[in-house]
């Protein structure tokens, strides 16, 4: 491992993609520090303390503590999550956009473009929102039009501006940007969250914290690379003097096809009964239901679990079509042993992959819930701060980043983190 780390340093093509990389880190975490003007920051931490297990706390979370202090960077990368998800789901459902889709790096590139705008869309509904939202709380010190202007045009061009680094270092550097991001953000609270343990309830519950953490994060692992081999064999060609295929190779199937976005799509859906509470006139009603859907109620936890569920086999089959798979075996004159090409193929596959979607479902409500019936329960401050949602992005993130940095090293006939070459 160590001598993989000094390879990494000994190509410099690698070494300059590092270092590009971690001076994108640096300029994003130092933008989450640069507070917009006008805010009472003090008001606006005591308010996201309150709602850690909400809509705001989750945004914090994902923004590296941007959204506390009210920093340019307090949107975080959310809004270009949100509208790239959205845009596969359009893919889907638009045939125009798949039809794009399919036409390459142009097509590509079109999509690309109005990701872009439609992030710069939701980036400015979601700084209006807050702004109403902040006003009830008397976060925002003054309400005249150029102090809320000035507000909203930061909050947008710091989400602009998030936007440009990630697809810079998803060009430039190593790994995939937005994703990166994200880790970041989540790593960043780390520290802090093992001072409020190491404070609150001591050094051995923090050692009882990583040792949770260490075996978390060995099965996530374990679930990330478990996969399932669907052999296919392709039949022999003869073009002129050349004899084609004739090799076997086989189609991975992961035990959790559809990632994080599950969860982010399940936690969207949770949060908006508390989005609605605030804007509501308070009542019996109101306050039974958004007491029903806090973190710590066996309601928000089942149908929690639900949605995860539901959500994990809707986006793996947005994201893998059997049927495109079957078409494309049987045109380059594939099939799979024992499976007539064509329909029955697309059922075979699609078959395996609902059986495997359901425990990789299951497994992704396990880690979400565990920390959240931590700290209920046990009232452990580091599952405050650090949910199994960002363990998992943390896990997944390093493992992308060491599968790029593994190939780049093999290209170059070193030895890697997992192999050799």
């Amino acid at each position: 491992m160590l001598e993989a780390f000094r390879n990494l340093f000994r190509v410099p093509e690698l070494r300059k993609k590092l270092i590009f990389t971690l001076a994108i880190l640096a300029i994003y975490r130092l933008g989450a520090h640069i507070v917009v003007p006008g805010v009472n920051v003090a008001a606006l931490k005591t308010f996201i303390s309150t709602q850690a297990g909400g809509v705001f706390g989750f945004v914090d979370l994902f923004s590296g503590g941007a959204l506390s202090q009210f920093a340019i960077f307090a949107l975080g990368i959310m809004p270009y999550i949100t509208a790239t998800i959205v845009m596969q789901l359009l893919t889907v459902i638009v045939p125009k956009l798949e039809q794009m889709a399919k036409e390459g790096e142009a097509g590509q590139k079109k999509m690309n473009q109005w990701i872009r705008y439609m992030t710069v869309g939701l980036a400015l509904v979601q700084s209006v929102g807050y702004v109403i939202t902040f006003k009830s709380n008397k976060i925002i010190t003054s309400y005249d039009p150029r102090t809320v202007g000035l507000i909203i045009v930061t909050l947008v061009a710091g989400t602009t501006l998030i936007m440009w680094l990630a697809e810079l270092i998803t060009e430039k550097g190593i790994g995939n940007g937005m994703s990166l991001l994200i880790a970041a953000s989540i790593m960043s609270r780390l520290p802090i969250a093992g001072l409020k343990t190491a404070s609150a309830s001591g050094p051995l519950v923090l050692i009882g914290v990583i040792v949770l953490m260490i075996v978390v994060t060995g099965a996530i692992v374990a679930t990330e690379v478990g996969q399932r081999k669907i052999p296919v064999q392709y039949a022999k060609r003869v073009v002129g003097r050349k004899v084609y295929g004739g090799q076997m190779t086989y189609i991975p199937l992961k035990i959790n096809q559809a990632g994080v976005v599950p969860i982010i799509f399940a936690v969207s859906i949770m949060m908006i009964p508390s989005i609605v509470y605030q804007f509501l006139p308070t009542n019996a009603v109101m306050k039974a239901v958004s007491g029903a859907f806090t973190p710590s109620s066996w309601i928000y936890m089942l149908t929690y679990t639900l949605l995860i569920v539901v959500f994990a086999y809707f986006y793996t089959a947005v994201t893998f079509n059997p049927i495109d798979i079957s078409e494309n075996i049987q045109k380059y004159g594939g099939f799979i042993p024992g499976v007539r090409p064509g329909k029955p193929t697309a059922q075979y596959l699609d078959n395996i992959l609902t059986r495997l979607t359901l425990p990789g479902s299951l497994f992704l409500a396990l880690i979400a819930l565990v920390p959240s019936l931590i700290f209920t329960f046990l009232h452990v401050e580091f599952f405050k701060e650090i949910g199994g949602i960002s363990i998992l992005i943390v896990v997944g993130v390093a493992l992308e980043s060491m599968r790029q940095l593994e190939s780049q090293l093999h290209m170059r006939n070193y030895e890697g983190f997992f192999s050799k070459p």
